[in-house]
């Protein structure tokens, strides 16, 4: 029988070293194993985190997205080596950002177009708008000057403005975490014929009854949002405004693909659990397993995966929007291989392994994540009390 004595003895302890709260789900071939909640979604207010604390997703929005795009790419709308400029006309033509050793910058045209593929994984050469990067600061600058322009905006006309950034490298040469799963959301806007807000909510939240998952605030959700708690100097948290969370805003228009979504951790249970039960839910088919083994097939050439390389990544390549376990010893990892899933920027963090018809869904959220520290133990503990 399993038994996750260990995983919730681990939560508690989370909370006694100082963590907030948090909450945490194991489920397999759609009957949940494991369901806990330990500590406060508001420490002033004293409001325990509960089954209907919701949380900012984050990059873990991501998997929502890539999942989205390839059940349009089983039916046939696009190709994976297709130019992303048959759907984002805008890249036709690419500039690539050459430093040089003193550290100037040279602008060269890319000798190849983006593909769809490379924005799957991480290989166009755009990073998320922070940092000191050219690539970096040209992004941000655009954003800056959208929104003197319009104000709000949409994810059309920001796709369609980072085209003429010059990018980092030549297409498909690097992993460079960043904007790629933006062109994807966007992609699905142009073949589906809906926002992407739209597509996801018909097409998986609900048949999978995701009732506590979207990009904007509706209902109770507000009330139910976690807090969000930095941790000060002298090891104390402080409260803090949520991150984007005015693109949660019943008035906010712009749904991104790379973070943007809130859920519960049950709702992403649900949905995770699908992806590792070969795409069924209920007997109904959101997406086919096939396109779910290639989703989690690593993607990345050996420059690539150094990269990708990292104490967290351990042993992991990374697939189509997804990290996919390559190497369980050099992960020191009690998955299986192809066990895939992400992470997002304030602690949500999900593993789903197809061999077992299992997923884990962890969330809380704190800066910093802490990722390698909870995230790593959480996955240990869980898959270890698999029977």
């Amino acid at each position: 029988m399993p038994d996750f004595k260990h995983l919730d003895a681990l939560l508690q302890d989370f909370i006694q070293n100082g963590l907030p709260g948090c909450g945490c789900a194991v489920a397999k071939d759609g009957k949940v194993l494991y369901e806990g909640y330990h500590g406060f979604a508001d420490i002033e207010t004293a409001r325990p985190v509960g089954p209907d604390t919701v949380y900012r997703l984050f990059s873990m929005t991501k998997v929502v997205i890539c999942t989205a795009a390839m059940m349009l790419y089983e039916r046939g709308k696009f190709l994976l080596s297709d130019p992303l400029y048959a759907y984002i006309p805008e890249y036709r033509k690419s500039t690539v950002a050459l430093t040089k050793p003193n550290g100037s910058v040279e602008l060269v045209a890319a000798k190849k177009p983006m593909l769809v593929r490379d924005a799957f994984t991480m290989a166009v050469g755009l990073p998320h708008p922070m940092g000191e990067s050219y690539t970096a600061r040209a992004m941000a600058k655009v954003r800056e000057e959208l929104a003197g322009k319009h104000g709000k905006f949409d994810l059309e006309t920001d796709t369609k403005a980072m085209a003429g950034v010059p990018i980092a490298f030549e297409p498909g040469s690097h992993f460079l975490y960043g904007y790629g799963h933006d062109l994807v959301a966007r992609l699905i806007e142009v073949v589906s014929g809906k926002t992407v807000g739209a597509f996801l909510k018909d097409e998986i939240f609900a048949p999978l009854a995701m009732k506590s998952t979207g990009y904007r605030y509706f209902g109770d959700i507000r009330e139910r949002m976690i807090s969000l708690y930095e941790k000060a100097d002298n090891g104390s948290w402080l409260k803090i405004p949520g991150m984007q969370d005015d693109l949660h805003e019943p008035d906010a228009i712009f749904e991104r693909g790379g973070a943007g979504l809130f859920s519960t951790v049950s709702d992403y249970l649900v949905f995770t659990q699908m992806l590792a039960n070969g795409g069924m839910y209920k007997k109904e088919r959101i997406i086919g397993r096939k396109t779910i083994d290639l989703m989690r097939q690593n993607q990345l050439g050996e420059q690539q995966l150094r990269d990708f390389a990292g104490v967290y990544n351990a042993g992991y390549g990374y697939g189509l929007g997804v990290r996919t376990m390559l190497d369980r010893a050099a992960g020191g990892a009690n998955n299986s291989s192809g066990e895939f899933g992400w992470t997002g920027a304030l602690g949500t963090w999900t593993a789903i392994d197809p061999a077992e018809g299992v997923s884990v869904v962890y969330m809380h959220q704190t800066k910093p994540n802490m990722e390698e520290y909870h995230h790593l133990r959480v996955r240990a503990a869980a898959f270890g009390g698999l029977d």
